[in-house]
């Protein structure tokens, strides 16, 4: 009861802290796509590259995140950037780039032959095969590396919140610190909230997308 009071109490602190840790993920995230999925396609065109863009994202994820979130700090500082948004976006950034461009690499890779026989058949450039007959087909294992990206991005990013990023993690810093369990509480319920309600509009946003042919 103590927990749904202080989140009552407290609504509009919670609701600032969900939207700021919201932006953070979703530009970390959006960001990661707008690279992930050339690069995926780059490395399905150009096999050589697959091994060492898969083997360096796949580095940058077993590094512990609050490692990494650290080592963000030096470098940023070059720039007068070193605490706060900056490190925090690009870290997550990094971590996302593996399932996505994974993803999208093992979905294009494991199509049908035939697909791109009969594309190359009736006179099709590579871009064209990709943009209406590959992608549409790729589409729901490609999401599936976006949705992974993004639960597990939202848990990572409230570690952001020690190098003054802000977000839900500065419920959990506060309550460890302060030693206010109702704070630990209400950031864990937030974040795994935001988590459940993200991948379910993907999860609606990659059915409206995919040809109703392959759902």
């Amino acid at each position: 009861m103590d927990t749904i009071h202080y989140i009552i109490d407290n609504w509009s602190y919670i609701a600032g802290l969900t939207l700021q840790h919201l932006w953070l993920v979703v530009l970390a995230v959006g960001l990661a796509i707008i690279i992930g999925v050339p690069l995926g396609v780059l490395i399905v065109r150009y096999k050589w590259l697959a091994t060492p863009v898969l083997g360096i994202a796949t580095l940058v994820l077993t590094i512990p995140s609050i490692a990494l979130f650290g080592l963000m700090i030096p470098l940023f500082s070059m720039i007068g950037q070193g605490i706060g948004v900056v490190p925090a976006i690009t870290a997550v950034f990094l971590y996302s780039l593996l399932p996505i461009v994974r993803n999208t690499h093992t979905a294009l890779e494991n199509l049908p032959g035939g697909l791109r026989e009969a594309g190359i058949g009736i006179g099709m450039t590579f871009w064209q095969r990709l943009r209406w007959v590959e992608i549409p087909m790729a589409l729901p294992v490609i999401f599936g590396g976006i949705r992974t990206a993004v639960v597990m991005n939202v848990g990572v990013m409230a570690i952001a919140a020690v190098i003054g990023a802000g977000g839900l993690g500065l419920l959990l810093l506060n309550g460890i610190s302060g030693s206010d369990l109702r704070m630990l509480i209400t950031g864990a319920l937030m974040i795994c909230l935001l988590a459940i309600i993200l991948d379910w509009l993907l999860h609606r946003l990659q059915l409206a997308l995919t040809p109703r042919g392959i759902r």
